[in-house]
């Protein structure tokens, strides 16, 4: 036993003593901290439950088997982060400090809540004018959006970037389609007023992937696997905190009880129906479709 380490009456505590004090020559504070309440809250979990050795096992062959699933386009990992609410609450955190950095300053407007980015974003989707269909042959029902882009103060954001994503209208991703390219995706920029407009789909609830062992885990747990119609807005802007965030289909199936505790009030918008007829952006549509509009609020950054 390290010298510097005193022993106690409790070998187990003296345990986790023992492997905390093997990290005092670390010259990094912050992993220090974090690995030693790490240890320190395992172990705990561990004594607990009274975990035995078969269980151990069995956890630590379903944290291979959740690696083993993991490739370019499917990251099971964080579909676990997610289920287990350990995503939620990491962004929730994250913004909470954006917000306290924010104190003091004069807010005009609340800014928007962030949410999960899921395992479905897929970088580097293509720049596409305001106005566009991001969805052309995508599968649902058109739903034209709108919108604008401010700060804190209500100042409109001219430029800002909004990364857009969504399942279909059945509510598949590409990334689940062997072989498909990119659907339902693109990145906008605002107008000179902070304004957005694009044309896509209205979002379809969805099961997550239950084909894996996160798949399993909530089939055990007896949890429903389904989340709520959504659509995935990722939006930044230069001096501002970047806010990864949803749109949820108000009155959709599963937006009381999403499987990976995302949906926030804010968040909840309503679509309007349309019968066909000119749209707001002057075009004709000879089938009916849906509206939906929202204004996204960036916390400015480095204050």
């Amino acid at each position: 036993m390290n010298k510097s380490t005193p022993q106690s009456n409790d070998p187990m505590s003296d345990l986790t003593a023992r492997v905390i004090e093997s990290m005092a020559d670390t010259r990094d504070p912050r992993f220090k901290e974090v690995m030693s309440c790490l240890v320190r809250k395992l172990h705990e979990f561990i004594r607990e439950v009274d975990l035995t050795p078969q269980e151990w096992i069995a956890g630590i062959e379903f944290l291979t088997a959740t690696g083993k699933m993991c490739d370019s386009k499917r990251q099971e990992f964080i579909l676990l982060s997610d289920t287990l609410g350990a995503s939620m609450m990491v962004v929730m955190l994250d913004q909470a400090r954006a917000e306290r950095r924010n104190e003091g300053s004069r807010q005009a407007t609340v800014a928007t809540e962030a949410t999960v980015q899921g395992p479905y974003y897929w970088e580097g989707a293509p720049e596409l004018p305001l106005g566009s269909n991001i969805a052309e042959g995508v599968i649902g029902e058109p739903a034209y959006y709108s919108g604008k882009v401010t700060d804190t103060q209500g100042r409109p954001l001219a430029g800002a970037l909004l990364d857009v994503w969504s399942g279909d209208g059945e509510g598949n991703y590409d990334m689940q389609v062997e072989g498909a390219e990119m659907a339902a995706r693109a990145r906008l920029r605002t107008d000179s007023e902070g304004r957005y407009s694009f044309w896509s789909i209205r979002p379809s609830f969805y099961p997550i992937p239950m084909d894996g062992p996160v798949g399993k885990m909530i089939n055990h747990m007896g949890r429903d696997p389904n989340r709520p119609g959504h659509i995935h807005m990722m939006v930044s802007a230069p001096g501002h905190e970047r806010v990864t965030t949803h749109l949820f289909v108000a009155n959709s199936p599963y937006i009381d009880t999403d499987i990976v505790f995302g949906v926030r009030d804010s968040l909840i918008i309503e679509y309007q129906r349309h019968e066909p007829g000119v749209t707001p952006d002057g075009q004709t549509m000879k089938s009916s479709y849906w509206s939906a509009s929202y204004d996204f609020c960036l916390i400015p950054s480095g204050l």
